[in-house]
Parts: structure tokens; sequence; C-alpha cells
């Protein structure tokens, strides 16, 4: 595989980045050979890829993701504990809970999502598909992947995405037992969610008490293994932040001690707007939430920009992910949570789009990988019609994707015409 990309308006993916005419882009396998003025570069040997105009950058990191649900609204709530149950209870319907995470994972490389990081899934789903993705035996983005996380009995996911602990002894054991199919990190659910709640304006209750989350970390760091924790209360930062997590999954609203602990840990946090926005915006005879879930849901809302700003003025890293999975939020919509980034939270466009690029795996360790148009990087690629800088909108169909040098042209995805006509509201 030797392309070589011309006549396009490259976006390197850094934070400084501008539209840079006159390149051109040479790939020699998986890897970025040379990024030189075009009439400096040697084509004989490549396939010339005449991009006519269009833009070319890094492709979308998505540093939140489940695959094992694709975000299709529903009437009632599922119960994802029998949904389980029943997906893992013989050889063939584990193979086509494969298969379906499997094209979901595809979906989000068709978007224009090259890196994700899954944060909760079944079994050993997601290493497997990591493994067969990096062989190249099936079409994905690369995946970073937790598997199954730890929670404890009546907490977030617990018996459907998370393992339960009943004592600090076993959360570290739990740790170890996810940690033999060679995740890349570990998951925790310390609160419970929007819907865990019982009561109004309690969510993100803390489930998994400070020395279960202490033993889980120190584990998981022994096997050097980073950790990422669910956690949606300012109580559930506190928490993780002095027990040793790295990363905060979604946030709440911080205070001066929290933040002190973020910069002490030199932790991150990845927000994720879009799953609480349904929630806290939507109308409830379309979201279907009670009174009590839609109040719920705006104080996640509101306590994860709180914390992102907070973050962002006190210099606090911050990734950008979807939770896809969730009602309404689905794996080709990686381009709306940078929308909201920039929207809800006030960064810049240019900054929202670094985020989901050389931001994003800066924050996971891959900045030497991808993330950037850089000589000697992965080719992880996208092409679009128009500047994102100008729209993120542009993000929403892109024309073409390389992933490790692997090159797809037009790709599409089946969208969900409800979820479509419901999100574009909040553009």
């Amino acid at each position: 595989m030797k392309y070589a990309f011309v006549n396009g308006i490259v976006l390197d993916g850094t934070k400084e980045m501008q539209p840079r005419k006159g390149l051109a882009i040479l790939i020699e396998e998986d890897k970025i050979k040379a990024v030189l003025p075009r009439e400096q570069a040697e084509l004989n040997g490549y396939e010339v890829i005449d991009l006519k105009g269009q833009y070319i950058m890094p492709g979308l990191i998505n540093l939140h993701v489940h695959l094992p649900a694709n975000g299709k609204p529903r009437k009632k709530p599922m119960d994802p504990v029998k949904t389980v149950r029943l997906m893992t209870s013989c050889g063939l319907t584990k193979w086509v809970l494969l298969k379906m995470c499997e094209g979901y994972a595809r979906t989000q490389l068709m978007s224009g999502v090259t890196t994700i990081r899954t944060v909760g899934g079944v079994l050993d789903c997601d290493t497997r598909i990591r493994d067969l993705i990096a062989q190249g035996k099936t079409v994905g983005p690369r995946i970073l992947a937790s598997n199954m996380a730890v929670s404890v009995s009546g907490g977030h996911m617990a018996g459907s995405l998370a393992y339960m602990a009943h004592s600090a002894q076993e959360a570290a054991e739990l740790v170890r037992k996810v940690a033999q199919d060679k995740p890349d990190l570990i998951k925790l659910m310390i609160t419970g969610g929007v819907l865990d709640a019982k009561v109004k304006g309690e969510p993100g209750e803390l489930k998994m008490p400070p020395e279960y989350v202490r033993a889980a970390c120190e584990q998981a760091h022994s096997l050097g293994l980073k950790v990422a924790a669910h956690v949606e209360s300012p109580e559930g930062v506190r928490v993780a932040l002095e027990n040793g997590v790295d990363s905060i999954e979604h946030g709440a609203m911080p205070d001066e001690e929290i933040m002190r602990l973020f910069k002490e840990r030199g932790a991150c946090q990845v927000t994720t707007l879009s799953p609480a926005l349904p929630y806290a915006l939507f109308d409830r005879s379309v979201s279907g939430a009670s009174e009590m879930e839609q109040y719920n849901g705006q104080v996640v809302f509101d306590g994860i920009v709180a914390c992102a700003k907070a973050c962002l003025e006190n210099g606090v890293p911050i990734g950008l992910g979807t939770d896809t999975g969730c009602p309404y939020i689905t794996h080709y919509d990686m381009w709306r949570e940078l929308y909201y980034f920039r929207k809800f939270c006030g960064v810049s466009t240019s900054f929202a789009l670094y985020s989901a690029m050389l931001g994003n795996a800066q924050i996971v360790g891959l900045e030497k990988e991808t993330g950037s148009i850089e000589a000697g990087k992965c080719a992880d690629l996208i092409v679009t019609r128009e500047n994102p800088l100008e729209d993120l909108r542009a993000l929403r169909n892109v024309e073409m994707v390389a992933a490790r040098g692997r090159l797809i042209r037009a790709p599409r995805v089946r969208k969900m015409p409800q979820v479509e006509q419901e999100l574009d509201k909040f553009l």
C-alpha cells in the first residue's frame, strides 16, 4: 500500500493547526512516509489520490465507548443484566455478541473515528476484537480495550458490563481477573448514574467504598494499567482521585479541593456531554425520562460542563468521548461531542478539533503513534469536503478514511432518522 495524497488542504491535528495547501502526504504500508511540498515529492510507485481541494486531517479519537450497544432509543428501559445473561448463555450467542460488537467498531471507523477506547464491555469481546483488527483479520479502528469493569453489588452496570466486588480484596482480585486477557486499562464504576438514582437531586451516589477503589487502583498500577472511573458526583470525584484513579469519566461540579487533587494526581477528565444531553434537554415526551430522571440528568450535565470548564482554567487535560451505547448516542456521532464541547464549554472550534485528535492521543499515551499528520506516525486519516475549522458539522460525513494505512473510499454508515432529527435540534 503506497498512496500519495495531493491537492488537498491539510489540517495537521496540532493545537495551532491552520489549513495548509500545496503539500503531498506520502503513505507507505501503515505509516506516513513524508509530508512535503508537492513539487518536491517523487511520486513514482505511489497511487496518486487527487483530493481536489478537500480537507485531509487525522482521524478522530473517541475515548469513551461501550461496544455492546448501539444507542437506539427505547420506549422502555431494558434490563442489561438479563440481556447480557442471554447473550452469554451459549457459544452461539457469544459469537453473535462478538460479531455485533465487531460491527459497531466498524461503524466508528466508517464515521471517521480511527481510534476508540472501550470502557466497559462484555466478557473479553473488546480485547478479542482489538486483536483481530490489529492482525488484519477484520476492519475497524485501533482499540484501547478495558473489557469488563469492576463495580459493586447494586452499583453501576453491576452484573452486565461489570463484575461485582464485595470487599477490597475482591476488588483487587477482579482487577487481576480482567488483566488476564491483557486489556489496555481497567474501568471502575465508583458512583451510580442518572438512571440508578432513587432520589431527585442525588445522581452519582457513591457506591464503591474508598478502600475498594484504592485496592483496585493499586493492583492495576502494579500491573502497569491505568484506571478510568465512572463518576458523576463531587463526592465520587474526590474518592476516585484520592485513591488513585487516573481518568475521571464524565465528571461533576468541582471545588478547589477537587481541582487540587486533579493536579496532584496528574489525572484528567474525559468529558461525555452526549449521553447527558437527551435526559437533561429533550422534552420528556421524546426521551421517555421521568421528571426525576430529567432533573438528575440536568444535574449531571451541568456538573460535567462545570468540571470541564474548571479543568480548562487550571490546565488539567481534558479528553473527549461519546459514551456510545446510551440512548440516542450512536457509534457514528463522535462529531457531535466536539460540537457540544465547543457550544457548552466555550472552547474554540480549533481547540475542540485538536482535543479529539492530538489532545486525545496525548491523554492515552498514543501521541507518538497517531493524532497528527507527521512523518513516522500511523496513517490514520480522514477526508471531508468542507473545513471543520469553520464548522464542525463538516465532520458529519467523511469522504475517505485511512486506518493504519488501509484506505476506505466513500465510507458510509446506516443512520437512525429519529436520532438525527432529535439531536439536530441542539446544533
